[in-house]
């Protein structure tokens, strides 16, 4: 059977899994990696040596892969999400891109990248809660974190948001 590591942490720390069954826990660590299993940490070099020990094998690039990649994958209309989405849809009126993050979640998201006013100024925010935006100022939806920061740095320089 295949071992497929999830990450946790990107390049820090991962679930090992086996036919959908989580065994063990990888984190890379100052020199080497450590597996914790069933309450036991064993302390290793390199993936070789987890390979020879335990017959886990892991290659380097699969645990390298981060979360930048799932993002660009994953979109709706057009705007990055993190997570899968459910029900996706598009708020007309508020020109939003709305979606759920389970199929039995009542919690919706907005996805893309926004500018949003709390009461110590803007702060970006990269797919927040629907509930936030209809309770605080905010600008976007935008696709890219360029765009979101290009908007944050010159609304940054307005003294006070309006609530």
């Amino acid at each position: 059977m295949t071992t497929n590591a999830k990450i946790l942490v990107p390049n820090k720390c991962w679930i090992l899994e086996s036919g959908g069954f989580k065994f063990a826990t990888l984190s890379k660590e100052k020199k080497g990696y450590s597996i914790a299993c069933r309450g036991q940490k064993v302390n290793v070099n390199t993936l070789k040596e987890i390979q020879e020990r335990f017959g886990i094998t892991l290659d380097s690039a699969h645990l390298k892969k981060d979360r930048q990649s799932k993002k660009v994958e994953q979109e709706i209309y057009g705007y990055p999400i993190n997570g899968r989405a459910y029900n996706p849809l598009w708020n007309v009126p508020k020109k939003l891109p709305i979606y759920a993050k389970s199929n039995k979640s009542k919690s919706l998201y907005c996805a893309g990248y926004y500018v949003i006013c709390f009461r110590k100024g803007w702060v970006k925010s990269f797919c927040p809660k629907l509930i936030t935006l209809e309770r605080y100022p905010y600008k976007g939806p935008f696709k890219t974190e360029l765009e979101m920061r290009t908007v944050l740095n010159s609304t940054s320089k307005e003294v006070t948001c309006e609530h």
